[in-house]
């Protein structure tokens, strides 16, 4: 395996931004306040939003976001691959809403020098730009009001991941990051970075990223909120991605900078999920003040943040509005939609909602034999009555499977899609196997490995079927699949 390395320092803007950085070094007092709702936008439709409204030291909504904690995702790079120290809890004195409409993250330091934080993201990962219209995700954030050598080694971010990267966590950079806000060692200026491609170097230039900073308007980027927004465009040519602090746009990175294959694995795929954290150390802040954080590094200042939104414009209708005039090739739906988009595998071989308990089934063996494409005495989980609207993204899963310590087997997976539930599979897809270590306990086969066929197109569901059929695809041995609450396919219809 390769060393992932996840918000990589941008070396090449530093020499550029640190002439803009120096100058602005003095720390300005005074704190901001939250704006309360998050502020009408025209022209945009609003698709998510958070103001962070609720008691004092409640934890964010737990619809809206998850809490990383630890210093890794399960089976992922060490130190979330940055090099960064503090161990990510969700205990409330490091996440939690302040009570006068803003999140709080605050890095701490107990007796003994260890550095505690908060990292969260979206529980959605399909922001994604409308074919022929343009995302903006935007956040209205004081940076940690900290300066000096009291701030060295802290490390806010306000960012996006590729969905891919959940459940793999190895296929960094090439599903795609876009650094919305990042700052580090209380310098008065904002990061908007680019990573994508192959890591080291690349099209992007791995670690660093595609990168470029200012100082913040007017008053510091600590003392004071800043709204800083990112923006997705596919309505020009070629396709763009923007940033902003405070309306100004100071950075873009447009289609034909990098390769044509690039730039689809990092944009053709179901969308993005959001984050926001406080790292202390690692390689970022390192690079510009040497080993971080220091004796001199204060911990307790939190990054306060007043709201998190995502909105769309133009581009594809939404399900909910009029049909195009321009027949598709199969009627859409006109009930409302029914059956769920995320299809938990559940005993008696069907597929829906989570069920309340987690279970298992077993893998017959390929019997040595090689029935990679080839479905062979598989587990078959079906839902049916589906009517959903295609969204024009793509399959995922993530299935536990587990082979105990049997060595070389492997589990494959492919998901039929019967438009009308008439019997006929106009999509079929199946994709490459999962090897399996010859360690007792479950690993994640996720979509990330990719497709091996596929035949037919998606379209819309109108009391329509999908089937997941899991088997060994090599191996003499038998595996496990979790089902229940476990292993799940998230289908691209809204």
């Amino acid at each position: 395996m390769s060393t992932s390395r996840i918000r990589r320092s941008p070396y090449l803007v530093l020499g550029a931004a640190l002439a803009v950085v120096l100058a602005a070094l003095v720390a300005v007092g005074g704190a901001g306040q939250a704006r309360g709702d998050v502020p009408p936008t025209s022209g945009w439709n609003l698709q998510w939003s958070d103001d962070f409204t609720g008691a004092s030291g409640s934890l964010p909504s737990s619809s809206n976001w998850q809490i990383d904690t630890g210093h890794s995702y399960p089976g992922g790079p060490w130190n979330w691959g940055t090099g960064e120290i503090q161990n990510y809890t969700n205990d409330p004195s490091n996440v939690s809403l302040d009570g006068n409409g803003n999140l709080r993250i605050t890095p701490l330091r107990d007796s003994a020098g260890n550095w505690t934080s908060s990292r969260i993201e979206t529980q959605r990962a399909d922001f994604k730009a409308p074919a022929g219209g343009t995302l903006r995700i935007e956040g209205r954030i004081q940076m940690p009001n900290v300066t000096g050598d009291a701030a060295l080694g802290y490390w806010p971010a306000f960012w996006a991941l590729g969905s891919p990267y959940r459940g793999n966590y190895w296929n960094w950079p090439g599903i795609g990051e876009f650094d919305i806000m990042e700052n580090v060692n209380g310098l008065n200026s904002v990061w908007g970075v680019l990573h994508c491609g192959v890591s080291p170097g690349g099209p992007c230039n791995e670690t660093t990223g595609i990168a470029n900073s200012r100082a913040c308007p007017g008053a510091s980027c600590q003392s004071a909120f800043h709204t800083y927004r990112f923006e997705w465009d596919r309505s020009v040519t070629p396709n763009a991605l923007r940033w902003y602090v405070d309306g100004e746009q100071f950075h873009s990175v447009t289609e034909n900078q990098v390769a044509a294959g690039t730039w689809t694995n990092m944009t053709n795929h179901a969308g993005y999920f959001i984050l926001l954290n406080v790292a202390i150390g690692g390689a970022f802040p390192d690079a510009l003040a040497g080993q971080t954080p220091t004796a001199a590094t204060v911990p307790g200042r939190p990054m306060l943040v007043d709201y998190v939104a995502v909105w769309t414009r133009g581009g594809s209708t939404p399900p909910t509005s009029e049909p195009p005039t321009t027949p598709p090739t199969s009627e859409p739906p006109t009930d409302p939609p029914s059956g769920s988009s995320q299809l938990y595998l559940r005993s008696g071989g069907t597929a829906g909602d989570a069920a309340a308990s987690a279970g298992t089934v077993t893998l017959a063996s390929a019997g040595g034999a090689n029935q990679d494409g080839t479905p062979s005495n598989p587990q078959v989980f079906t839902a049916s009555g589906i009517t959903r609207a295609f969204n024009g993204g793509s399959t995922q899963f993530d299935l536990f499977v587990d082979a105990g310590s049997g060595v070389a087997n492997g589990q494959q997976v492919r998901v039929s899609y019967d438009r009308t539930g008439d019997g006929t599979w106009e999509r079929v897809e199946t994709y490459q196997y999962f090897a399996t270590d010859p360690v007792a306990g479950y690993e994640h086969y996720t979509h990330s490995r990719g497709l091996k066929s596929a035949t037919g197109t998606l379209g819309d569901l109108s009391n329509g079927k999908v089937r997941v059929e899991v088997w060994s695809a090599i191996g003499n041995g038998s595996s496990t699949v979790g089902i229940g609450n476990q292993s799940f396919v998230r289908i691209p219809f809204a």
